[in-house]
């Protein structure tokens, strides 16, 4: 999968493991990243998707944590949830929200196959152990897409590794760029000091 990779990851790498504004961060992320799925997606089936979506990525910032703790890099880890929405947008025929086709899948799959079995994480559960009690809320689906998918917004193309983009524009295969010294978690997406000094 190709994605990028700049300060604010970085930052939101350390708020989200960062005790006290860790919460915070995540409350913020997960706002962040509805709002740029549901962009892709119908305006009028938008609202639909909006609780499920919530309560989707706010269970991928646990995998995201769980993925650095088993050792991945910050690319790795962050590809890895991204791989876990991309089963789920399938799985409800949100084609036109997926990042990659799903023919894909299983070469994505196979990269972090050992987290994935630890965790129970398939196509057809993307959440796996990281299921909150009560599950996600659910959302209307749309399989007739699934049947003709079109993939508007997918790069096909970079299953066999991760490719990160810098802020130059430079594409990095493998684990991703250098984590740069004295990171400032309120840079965070969706952070600043007002933000961490009311945590």
């Amino acid at each position: 999968m190709k994605i990028r990779q700049n300060l604010r990851h970085w930052a939101a790498k350390k708020a989200l493991t960062t005790p006290v504004i860790k919460d915070v961060a995540n409350d913020k992320l997960v706002d962040l990243h509805t709002e740029i799925f549901l962009g892709k997606a119908d305006e009028s089936a938008r609202e639909a998707r909006r609780t499920h979506l919530d309560g989707f990525f706010d269970a991928t910032m646990d995998t995201y944590v769980a993925a650095l703790e088993a050792g991945h890099t910050e690319a790795e880890a962050r590809e890895i949830t991204h791989i876990q929405a991309n089963f789920d947008f399938f799985n409800h025929g949100w084609t036109e929200m997926m990042e990659i086709p799903a023919e894909e899948f299983e070469a994505h799959f196979r990269r972090y196959e050992a987290f994935f079995k630890r965790y129970g994480i398939s196509v057809d559960d993307p959440l796996g152990e990281f299921e909150p009690a009560g599950g996600v809320p659910s959302a209307p689906e749309t399989p007739e897409k699934r049947d003709q998918p079109a993939y508007e917004n997918a790069i096909a193309g970079f299953a066999d590794d991760v490719y990160v983009q810098d802020d130059t524009g430079t594409v990095h295969q493998g684990g991703g760029t250098a984590e740069p010294a004295g990171v400032d978690p309120s840079e965070a997406p969706g952070l600043d000091e007002t933000d961490l000094a009311d945590s």
